[in-house]
């Protein structure tokens, strides 16, 4: 539980549900089989989104189109990524590599991403603030084309690795430069509605299938009302939190991780 709730006070304020990186905790110091950590992460989703949820919605940041792209788009994709984790890619050794592949390259590009944008405002603070704001605007805004496809694509690798895709859809549209309370109530409620659709495909598939499918019920729902208070103080918190310090802090945390995996791995 409290490693739920330390995860989500984190997390939360840049639209990342957690199970992101409660993922390495549970393989590393919970000992849970492959690939039952995957429906333990989407349990551990449903039980703390609404923490979160409840407070953005409380505050009115859940309107707009852009969380209705984000579920349209990662429902079907979290689908056939649940499918693919299960008949495909069932071996822990496979999964590590998995792991280590996601998270150093989303953790790089979200540092340098973070550190570029520093630079430049830096570089631009004596130029012309409207031009600067009109560039910025035009590069945060993506295309509902755009952002459907990569909701998608995020989807199925969020079935396969367990997070129900708006926690990575959330650092990516962050990265690009949309402004972080725009993206985060929307990226967590497409992962709360896709972690629904992902435990129930699992719930499915671990009836026709044969190992350990089914999710680790004490630990996911332990780690999830852990989650469910600190998703709660997270999206409390996000107006007071320095944005850059807390993108870099998730950078580096996954860079770190994927190091590990890919380490354990090779020996």
């Amino acid at each position: 539980m409290i490693v739920g709730a330390l995860i989500s006070v984190v997390t939360a304020p840049v639209g990342v549900s957690g199970a992101v990186f409660l993922l390495p905790v549970q393989l590393s110091l919970f000992g849970v089989p492959s690939p039952a950590v995957t429906p333990t992460n989407l349990l551990y989703n449903v039980v703390a989104g609404p923490g979160a949820l409840w407070r953005y919605r409380r505050d009115g940041a859940l309107r707009g189109p852009l969380a209705r792209r984000l579920v349209l788009g990662t429902v079907p994709g979290v689908v056939i990524g649940a499918v693919i984790r299960v008949f495909a890619l069932p071996s822990p050794t496979v999964f590590r590599l998995l792991i280590a592949a996601l998270l150093v390259p989303l953790g790089l590009w979200l540092c340098a991403r973070t550190l570029r944008q520093g630079s430049l405002r830096r570089g631009s603070s004596q130029q012309d603030p409207q031009q600067d704001s009109q560039q910025d605007h035009a590069h945060a805004e993506p295309s509902g084309r755009a952002v459907s496809g990569l909701a998608l694509a995020v989807g199925v690798i969020g079935g396969v690795y367990g997070i129900g895709g708006g926690s990575l859809l959330g650092p990516i549209l962050v990265g690009r430069g949309m402004p972080v309370g725009r993206v985060a109530p929307a990226a967590l409620a497409s992962t709360f509605v896709t972690s629904l659709v992902g435990a129930a495909t699992f719930a499915l598939l671990g009836l026709v299938s044969p190992g350990d499918v089914a999710p680790d019920w004490s630990l996911g729902l332990a780690c999830g009302l852990g989650g469910l208070v600190g998703g709660y103080l997270g999206a409390r918190l996000q107006p007071r939190l320095p944005e850059t310090a807390l993108r870099l802090t998730l950078g580096i945390l996954a860079v770190a991780l994927g190091a590990l995996y890919a380490l354990q791995t090779l020996r």
